[in-house]
């Protein structure tokens, strides 16, 4: 009889996973990390099985500055890309617009922030289109449209293309947290 595992992938605290492989195979994971500094763990993994930590990926006061973020502050909820031969990072930064951070070589270090203003809320999540427009679908916190909103978004500079769009507002209980979007045959799906 064969039973499953029922250890961690990683041992220790890393909520908030997000997972995508590179064009080469190689997965690469990273997740919340709250208050702490440097934020953002990186681990990489030839088989999803094992992980090593390869550093993290705001290290620099301009990205995550230590010791700036309340407890049950900082960043929450990072989406992972690899798109067009480069590695995307968006989180939200409670107390601040959104980031995003990219890198060629994920642990020789990541690009100063590009900060997202424009799209109150939290969980973001980055998918483009075929036109290579980019769509940010985060959990808003706008009072007036809560749910999972979206909207084309220029990831280089941050700048916020059009309104935002309600997606779907939930089974209605309060948050409907962490939409992730991808491009299959077409289409995006969750």
């Amino acid at each position: 009889m064969t039973s499953l595992a029922t250890s961690a992938v990683i041992e220790g605290f890393h909520p908030d996973p997000a997972v995508g492989p590179d064009d080469h195979g190689v997965h690469w994971l990273a997740n919340s990390s709250f208050e702490y500094s440097p934020g953002v763990p990186l681990f990489r993994s030839d088989d999803l099985i094992h992980w090593q930590q390869v550093g993290n990926v705001l290290t620099a006061d301009t990205q995550l500055p230590a010791g700036d973020a309340a407890p049950s502050r900082g960043i929450f909820a990072p989406t992972l890309r690899h798109h067009d031969g480069r590695f995307w990072l968006i989180t939200t930064d409670v107390g601040r617009p959104g980031q995003l951070v990219t890198a060629d070589d994920p642990p020789a270090g990541w690009t100063e922030p590009v900060r997202i203003a424009g799209l109150p809320g939290i969980d973001p999540d980055l998918a483009w289109d075929d036109d290579g427009a980019g769509h940010v679908t985060y959990c808003s916190g706008d009072p007036d449209r809560p749910g999972i909103a979206q909207a084309r978004t220029d990831p280089a500079t941050g700048v916020v293309l059009e309104p935002p769009r309600a997606l779907w507002s939930g089974t209605g209980l309060q948050y409907p947290e962490a939409p992730h979007l991808y491009r299959h045959d077409g289409c995006f799906g969750e």
